[in-house]
């Protein structure tokens, strides 16, 4: 069975971009394992002084499933299985990273435009992942 990794931020881009894969699961002879993923960026300067590492695993949990309720909805309105996760980190280097441990054979992402003239067609964390993933990335616009 094929292992889909569909990296997940809460944007409109990603959001249509579940929407288009969720119809392009026609091609495949059997529905692959899915999973969600949703990197949160970890908290900058001393926040860790003042706040226990308890409230801020949770407040990245809260954050996560934020994220990641759109494409829940979609993909349990469309009653297609799958896993979610939440992890801590940069988003380019942690996808490829989980992506690797859990041997997912696809990523599928939506491209998101920067407005600049390097991320026209290409948001900077999609353009790295292509980069960076020895793992083949879909990229769904």
């Amino acid at each position: 069975m094929l292992k889909i990794l569909l990296p997940v931020d809460g944007s409109t881009a990603c959001y249509k971009a579940i929407v288009h894969f969720i119809q392009l699961l026609k091609w495949y002879k059997e529905v692959p394992e899915i999973h969600l993923l949703n990197v949160q960026l970890p908290l900058h300067g001393d926040v860790s002084m003042f706040i226990n590492q308890e409230n801020i695993k949770q407040y990245h949990q809260e954050e996560g499933l934020k994220d990641l309720k759109s494409a829940r909805d979609l993909l349990d309105q469309a009653g297609i299985a799958y896993q979610y996760h939440i992890i801590v980190g940069d988003p380019a280097k942690m996808i490829v990273q989980f992506a690797s441990e859990k041997q997912c054979d696809q990523i599928v992402i939506g491209p998101r435009g920067l407005g600049t003239v390097q991320g026209l067609m290409l948001g900077s964390i999609a353009s790295k992942l292509i980069h960076l993933s020895p793992i083949p990335v879909l990229l769904i616009k």
